[in-house]
């Protein structure tokens, strides 16, 4: 009976019980295996448009004008941060009238680092061409996508360059519908002067009316040709002037994105800072089960450590309680 009485003295004792905790707590982190879950992820490709426009400054990071790539650039990285294990992501170019893919998907938890550099590294002097064909370089991503199995994230201001002949959005022969996913408009809704940069990528000014393709004279001429001024139906069937307007100013085409998106079936949303991608790109792409782990180790580690904190505090929390009982108790003696 007397071997026992230490040990019932220390179950009694607040400390003893605290460490005691804290050890289990340790030996289960040690032991316990990560629990087996299923979590809702996405496959996605993101194809991004690099053409001149994008160079445009009419979004802002910190107080400091930034261009629409550089804004598409920070919302797909803070968009990749928060996707969940399991989920994959390929990524691609757009310039000209095609996406060009720079690597197939890839789990966004083992690729991070490799995914984050390759966003972060895009840049406008991967183009190989200078138009930007926005319809035909959509349709080309959607077929894209639906070959890789994937949903669709098509980022870009929607300046085609040079315009649509007749204003006219050539059709989409695919089914709509067939692939899912998001068409992320970028831009202010303003026209802002387009950047110039000279042969060695510096900038050298700003496009002006003239250095750029005003009209689409290819195919039929327009209703209203046979009013123009020096209108020949043989040498000049678009008349004998240059054509005039703002193509040399920039601004997000909204309407024509959300045309496309009805002719496609995608969703549409404008990019409004670095967090506006991961709702819309929630509700757009089409949810798939990917198996994860959930790790305990962290939860009990910290639970443990606390526990250990709690008995040190408790000593001297303890002592001081015992101080003010026996000094109240003669108090109470004396009076």
């Amino acid at each position: 009976m007397r071997i026992g009485l230490p040990w019932r003295r220390n179950l009694r004792d607040g400390r003893f019980r605290l460490l005691a905790g804290a050890g289990l707590l340790v030996l289960a982190a040690l032991t316990v295996p990560p629990l087996p879950l299923t979590r809702d992820g996405v496959q996605v490709l993101a194809v991004i448009d690099i053409t001149g426009s994008m160079n445009v400054r009419d979004s802002s990071a910190d107080g400091r004008p930034q261009s629409r790539l550089e804004a598409a650039k920070a919302a797909l990285r803070h968009l990749l941060a928060g996707l969940p294990c399991g989920s994959r992501l390929a990524l691609g170019l757009f310039t000209e009238r095609r996406p060009f893919l720079l690597f197939a998907p890839v789990e966004v938890c083992d690729g991070f680092a490799p995914i984050d550099g390759a966003l972060a590294a895009l840049d406008w002097r991967m183009a190989w061409e200078a138009d930007s064909r926005i319809s035909a370089g959509l349709y080309r991503a959607v077929e894209m996508a639906g070959d890789l199995g994937t949903d669709l994230l098509f980022v870009t201001d929607g300046q085609e360059a040079p315009p649509l002949p007749r204003g006219q959005t050539p059709p989409f022969e695919g089914r709509p519908g067939a692939v899912r996913g998001l068409i992320v408009g970028v831009g202010g809704y303003a026209l802002s002067p387009i950047p110039k940069f000279n042969d060695r990528g510096r900038e050298i000014g700003f496009y002006a009316e003239t250095e750029v393709q005003q009209e689409n004279r290819f195919g039929p001429p327009p209703a209203d040709a046979e009013s123009r001024d020096g209108y020949n139906p043989r040498n000049a069937p678009f008349g004998a002037a240059a054509a005039q307007g703002s193509e040399h100013l920039s601004s997000v085409r909204e309407d024509h994105l959300k045309d496309l998106a009805a002719r496609t079936g995608l969703a549409y949303a404008h990019l409004d800072g670095p967090a506006s991608l991961d709702t819309p790109l929630r509700a757009a792409a089409a949810a798939r089960p990917v198996p994860g782990r959930l790790d305990l180790r962290p939860l009990l580690g910290t639970a443990a450590l606390l526990l250990v904190l709690a008995a040190f505090a408790a000593a001297p929390l303890g002592a001081r309680t015992g101080r003010l009982t026996l000094r109240k108790a003669r108090d109470t003696a004396c009076a």
